[in-house]
């Protein structure tokens, strides 16, 4: 096994051993950068010299954390002090803040290793699409906006990435590129010096190659300790099989991927039961668009003065209020997300464990003109819950298919704990995915 093959947890314990240096795991990543980068397209930037600079110094330093060395990738509207934030944007092409976010301060204080700049739907948002290919097939989208950070770690180009997600961005692309991540309680991972879109819904959050790698990151955040302890075996664990308001837009391989989740899960001694929802929750990816486009109007207002004809029409529209959101739209929204994010916290105790659900429709559509759609992401987002990604298999088009686990919000330590119990029995050889069969869908009770 080459080194960039490894998980970020597996080079974590060799590097600690001394087994595996920095600047070793940094040369093996640049090869795969360099072979693949031609053809995935997953980067904005990286300079090879620059990383091994920083992989050297790594080398001959105390580890600080089990993230020492390891190989990290940042969404580029996330600011790094080294390497240009461009938002994929015309606007800010060369643009550099010389100033770490938040996010990115975090893992290199603690020793990871940055190595460049992943491309992103322009602004994490709309208008230019990013140029990034799904690693599974050239000709369909990785998703997005976080597209290259998850075609990145799809691809073995990266062992850890981090996303955002205002509505899909994060969870959608893990689905799409067969991998893990993580979108937590939003607001648990400070947004500082990451462009924001909407300040009600903007999350942080990180890919890996396994729940075991979402937890090492999770740890250096202090989310790890929030908590009550989970539980330790899947036999009894309540877990709602939620086919959501909106599962009239799933295919037939979506649904299949769901239900094959829902009946290993039971055969492992989960209790899986349909969990539905009021009316309430059925309005919620609408109010989840007003807030968003709303929050929008302020967010693109400097970009929409400043007065450059590059400035993408689909951000003017936003500016200009086109789809005519009204005060009063704003705050029903504002008030039926707050109504439901206590009733959607409560449902959780001794009668719920887990939601299971959908993270897309079904495989990545054909097309680098689309991100896919967030229909099945909106509505958590909203909700302020974190989820957790997991792949389960491949579809017809042997494209990546996948689950996602929900939990109530400042549940993400315990969320995760219930992710790695399911894991494996989701995910049995990760990085190996099988066909999902087609089953016709039942009912759980």
């Amino acid at each position: 096994m080459e080194p960039y093959e490894l998980t970020a947890t597996q080079a974590a314990s060799l590097i600690s051993k001394r087994l595996l240096s920095c600047e070793e795991l940094a040369r093996s990543t640049l090869s795969r950068i360099i072979e693949r980068e031609p053809i995935i397209k997953a980067f904005r930037f990286f300079d090879p010299d620059q990383v091994i600079r920083n992989a050297r110094e790594l080398d001959q330093t105390a580890p600080k954390s089990e993230l020492h060395g390891l190989t990290f990738g940042v969404k580029d509207m996330i600011d790094t002090k080294d390497m240009p934030t461009t938002h994929n944007s015309p606007l800010y092409y060369g643009h550099e803040t010389n100033k770490d976010a938040a996010c990115v301060a975090v893992v290199r204080h603690r020793g990871a290793l940055i190595v460049g700049k992943t491309d992103t739907v322009e602004f994490a948002s709309g208008g230019r699409m990013a140029a990034t290919r799904n690693p599974y097939n050239l000709a369909h989208t990785p998703g997005g906006s976080s597209s290259g950070s998850g075609a990145a770690v799809g691809d073995r180009q990266l062992q850890l990435a981090f996303g955002t997600q205002t509505g899909g961005s994060h969870i959608r692309p893990a689905a799409f590129n067969g991998i893990y991540g993580i979108k937590p309680t939003h607001g648990l991972v400070s947004r500082e010096g990451a462009k924001q879109y909407s300040y009600s819904l903007d999350t942080i959050g990180w890919y890996g190659r396994c729940v075991d790698d979402l937890m090492l990151v999770g740890r250096n955040f202090r989310i790890m300790d929030l908590d009550e302890p989970a539980p330790t075996t899947l036999k009894g664990l309540r877990v709602g099989l939620c086919r959501s308001p909106n599962w009239a837009k799933a295919d037939q391989w979506g649904r299949a991927a769901l239900m094959q989740a829902a009946r290993l899960l039971e055969a492992e001694g989960a209790i899986v039961f349909d969990l539905d929802f009021d009316e309430r929750f059925s309005k919620l990816n609408h109010a989840q668009e007003v807030i968003m486009k709303s929050e929008g109007r302020a967010a693109f207002l400097p970009e929409y003065y400043v007065g450059n004809p590059a400035f993408n029409g689909y951000f003017v529209d936003i500016v200009m209020n086109c789809q005519g959101f009204t005060k009063k739209d704003l705050l029903h929204s504002y008030d039926l997300a707050a109504e439901c994010r206590v009733a959607f916290d409560n449902l959780f105790g001794p009668e719920l464990d887990v939601v299971l659900t959908l993270p897309a429709p079904g495989q990545a559509p054909e097309g680098l003109h689309t991100s896919g759609d967030h229909v099945f992401n909106a509505m958590w987002t909203l909700l302020h819950a974190p989820c957790v990604a997991i792949p389960v298999g491949l579809g017809d088009l042997g494209l990546p298919l996948g689950i996602q686990l929900v939990g109530p919000r400042m549940s993400d330590a315990r969320l995760l704990e219930i992710a790695k119990l399911c894991a494996p029995v989701l995910d049995p050889e990760p990085g190996k995915l099988k066909l999902v069969k087609q089953e016709e869908a039942v009912t759980f009770s």
